[in-house]
């Protein structure tokens, strides 16, 4: 363990603070998570940990403190709730109460790879497994760097308290996830899921770079071994961690990154992967990445640590993180140049999008504001036919600023650079049936290798797509057009008009933000 003293360790606020786990190694970690009976290991390995009543974010508890300063640049809604001043003091006051007076760990990481554009972020918690998934999810500074580190941003987790004057001060519940911009602090109360941590930051970084002129992403990100850079948006579930992680290109990060003069660069140092139904056989590279130093979330095992990865009966939501050295083939400086391709992956579970389509330029940007994807029947309680989610960018609950702020500074880069875009329909045909990982694998070799490019395509009406007709290493070339996998295409059509109802009704919340971003024109026309 580390005898340094964090530096700033007075400026925290808090009061008789007891032994301080500094930056403990994964061996020290791991001693600490099962001693204090956090954890259960692996047959592999792994430690395993339960998140408590909360195996997902708790979107509706997340707030911005409303201040001049901050007001100037957020987007106020649904999305970016208020709390003023007053209350934050308390929560925060309340945060520093629960972690006084006891042992905290504390890990001092990065956000960003590249030196121009990373924040130094501490993250404070009374919880091993919690400073073993920072570790995993952040860069992690070398020794020399932490003997002159000094915080940007610290995150204070108070997981073990809860607000429970929150109806009095009109919150939505006792858990509490909330950011001072201008104090550079976050606070988080009563939830345990250490994916607060994750995207509190990645919402900051969405803060901080595009006011300096650089594109933060909600994507994963590969280079191949000429350096040519592809780019995957998509929202959970949609295939980002699974398409970019490919044993002939390089990873450069799984789903946070930023874009900035320089090319594209990865903000963690890790990966967070889903685990629900994993197959060594389809995602090889994840399955092994499953070992020793990884961290799995609300699993389900045997008494000798076996896990099945088929069992949802704590959540649909089960998760490993792990350092990104556990994919064998990464990119080492976690960053590369500017993307060749960029893909947006769409779960339709309607059965009507092509497997791929390639897009105009209006088209990319009309498709990366709608960041369409949709939930399928029985995936949620309640949900018993096919149900539309949009989210702008591929991230909107991530977003502090303007969705249209993040578009500008896409559409500027992909006409500066010259990149490719493409929709991948990684959901249902009109089947009922999951277009297979084998066949999506060969929609995106046929963007990388630039085969598509060579194709005859043909136009999925109303949507006005464009889609080869052949690609090598498809099972069956019929796929591609949705049309040959549905039984009525009277039933297609009604189908696909829907659809097309939808995207059209979500477009028009960017009619009031001037022709520049009027791209309604590049959407499904009824």
């Amino acid at each position: 363990m580390s005898t340094r003293t964090p530096n700033g360790l007075d400026k925290l606020g808090l009061e008789n603070i007891g032994k301080v786990y500094y930056n403990l190694s994964y061996d020290e970690l791991q001693a600490h998570e099962v001693n204090k009976n956090e954890c259960k290991i692996s047959s592999t390995g792994t430690a395993m940990c339960d998140t408590g009543i909360f195996t997902g974010r708790s979107p509706k508890d997340k707030y911005f403190v409303d201040q001049p300063s901050s007001n100037e640049h957020i987007s106020w809604g649904k999305i970016n709730r208020k709390i003023d001043k007053e209350k934050f003091e308390t929560l925060y006051d309340l945060t520093k109460t629960q972690l006084s007076n006891s042992d905290i760990y504390v890990m001092d990481v990065y956000a960003g790879a590249s030196d121009a554009s990373r924040r130094s972020i501490r993250f404070i918690s009374q919880v091993a497994w919690q400073a073993h998934f920072v570790k995993n999810m952040f860069i992690r500074p070398t020794e020399e760097e932490l003997e002159t580190f000094e915080p940007d941003f610290v995150v204070y987790n108070a997981c073990k308290t809860v607000n429970k004057d929150y109806k009095a001060m009109g919150l939505n519940s006792d858990v509490y996830v909330c950011f001072d911009i201008e104090k550079n602090i976050s606070i988080i109360g009563g939830t345990w899921y250490g994916g607060e941590m994750k995207k509190g930051i990645f919402s900051m970084m969405n803060y901080w770079l595009p006011l300096e002129g650089k594109l933060s992403m909600h994507c994963s990100a590969n280079v191949g071994e000429e350096g040519d850079v592809a780019l995957f948006f998509g929202l959970s579930g949609t295939g980002k961690t699974t398409l970019s992680t490919d044993p002939h290109r390089a990873l450069i990060g799984d789903d946070e990154h930023g874009w900035d003069d320089n090319g594209v660069f990865n903000f963690e140092g890790g990966c967070y992967a889903k685990v629900i139904n994993l197959d060594e056989k389809s995602e090889p590279e994840i399955f092994a990445a499953i070992r020793k130093d990884a961290l799995l979330e609300n699993v389900v095992h045997d008494e000798v640590g076996n896990v099945d990865y088929d069992d949802v009966s704590k959540t649909q939501n089960t998760r490993v993180s792990y350092p990104i050295e556990h994919i064998e083939n990464h990119k080492e400086d976690l960053q590369a140049g500017h993307p060749t391709n960029i893909v947006f992956l769409s779960y339709d579970a309607f059965g009507v999008l092509p497997p791929v389509s390639k897009l105009s330029k209006e088209q990319a940007m009309y498709y990366f504001l709608s960041g369409y994807t949709a939930k399928v029947a029985g995936t949620e309680r309640g949900i018993v036919e096919p149900v539309t989610t949009f989210s702008a960018c591929f991230g909107e609950a991530f977003l502090p600023l303007h969705p249209t702020a993040y578009a500008k500074l896409l559409g500027e880069k992909i006409d500066k650079h010259n990149v490719n875009v493409y929709l991948v329909n990684t959901g249902l045909n009109g089947a009922g049936k999951r277009m297979s990982i084998k066949d999506t694998r060969a929609c995106i070799n046929g963007i990388l290798n630039g085969s598509i490019n060579d194709a005859e395509f043909d136009t999925l009406p109303i949507f006005d797509l464009h889609f080869p007709k052949k690609l090598d290493g498809i099972h069956d070339n019929a796929i591609l057009n949705p049309k040959t996998t549905w039984d009525s295409e009277e039933k297609m059509n009604e189908t696909l008009t829907h659809l097309a109802q939808e995207f059209i009704k979500n477009f028009e919340r960017y009619n009031d933000n001037g022709s520049e971003f009027d791209y309604s024109a590049a959407g499904p026309k009824l």
